[in-house]
């Protein structure tokens, strides 16, 4: 492990266990019994098969839309559109899953298909009106998401809604369509493996292919990219179309893993989610689903100490944002970092001046 890697290391276990202690702090704070509490919010996803089944099921789609921003982030592309992508690749199968009469196993691997590339479609304005017109791809990609969740509910309710329904929903899903649930007890599915599976196509592309090469160089110094010859305008366009095609497949495998029909009417939050996983994984595709359970595990720990105490599952919103402020913040153990470096420099002068002593002398 280099230096680089040990200190990004230390610095963001340093930024958990402060936003941990805060949280401790604060059940202390407001609750009656806050040993108890803090008993339910650390251990309660692991006292039983169905709480843990529970936080597995929370990190897929996390998994998924942490690696789709750690892409676009990795080329310095602040592309916030995986949230609508995640969205529209779940309208996108629902429309292939109640359209087409596939046989199973053919007709969820269409689906997923499906589901990417409306995800990357979702993606693509803008994309291009980035490497086209240099246009700000935080700004048109927020704007996407909500384009992408009007236009996904008017499909769902013109052409897929289930009338007879007794809400806003499409027809029940067939069969053939759903992911195998995989551990009894609970509504863990197949998509677990697709996220890690994903995982390692990610690392692949990003780190073993001349198309990650060039993304990762761009992210580093785009004019350094253009000077090398490097097609920095073609990697700004698949760098997000990439990113959006995998929350779009990440939105089809929530689908299918864990609802029986299209019930989505508000945006499902994973997208947003993928910021905070991409930002503690750094990036890094190896850590995505690290951090995707770690999240996963906070929220239904503290959903169950919600459920059986008195202290409100709010707690772990605060947490994040105190990991997420500390993780981002540059000047944090600086100090401690400077004088690592400088320490190794002048270690290194001194075996050099040795070194060359000890040649003079012969």
């Amino acid at each position: 492990m280099n230096k680089r890697v040990l200190f990004e290391t230390i610095r963001t276990l340093v930024a958990i266990g402060v936003a941990l202690l805060l949280a401790l702090i604060i059940i202390f704070s407001v609750s009656d019994e806050p040993g108890y509490a803090l008993e339910r919010f650390l251990l309660g996803p692991v006292t039983n098969l169905r709480n843990f089944g529970n936080v597995l099921e929370m990190a897929i789609p996390l998994i998924f839309t942490g690696l789709a921003i750690s892409v676009m982030f990795m080329a310095k592309q602040f592309n916030l559109g995986a949230e609508g992508g995640f969205f529209f690749g779940a309208v996108g199968a629902t429309a292939l899953v109640l359209t087409f009469n596939l046989p199973p196993v053919i007709l969820p691997v269409a689906a997923i298909i499906v589901g990417a590339l409306a995800g990357g479609l979702g993606s693509a304005l803008p994309a291009v009106l980035k490497a086209r017109m240099g246009a700000s791809e935080l700004v048109s990609s927020l704007m996407m998401n909500f384009i992408l969740f009007w236009l996904g509910l008017f499909i769902i309710n013109n052409y897929f809604r289930d009338a007879m329904a007794g809400a806003m929903a499409s027809h029940r899903f067939p069969d053939a369509a759903k992911l195998t649930r995989i551990l009894p007890g609970t509504r863990l599915h197949f998509g677990i493996f697709i996220a890690l599976a994903m995982v390692v196509v990610v690392y692949l592309f990003l780190y073993r292919s001349r198309w990650g090469y060039a993304l990762r160089m761009v992210g580093l110094n785009i004019r350094f990219a253009e000077y090398s010859g490097i097609n920095t305008k073609s990697v700004i366009l698949y760098s997000q179309i990439i990113g959006g095609m995998i929350a779009g497949m990440g939105g089809t495998v929530e689908l299918l893993g864990m609802y029986p029909r299209f019930t989505w009417f508000q945006l499902p939050g994973y997208g947003w989610d993928g910021v905070i996983v991409a930002i503690m994984a750094r990036n890094n595709p190896l850590l995505v689903p690290v951090f995707a359970f770690f999240l996963a595990y906070l929220r239904i720990g503290a959903d169950i100490m919600a459920r059986v105490t008195d202290v409100p599952s709010e707690v772990v919103a605060i947490i994040q944002g105190v990991m997420i402020m500390l993780v981002t913040a540059e000047r944090l153990l600086a100090g401690w970092r400077h004088r690592m470096v400088v320490k190794e420099k002048m270690k290194a002068a001194e075996a050099a001046e040795v070194e060359g002593g000890g040649v003079q002398h012969g």
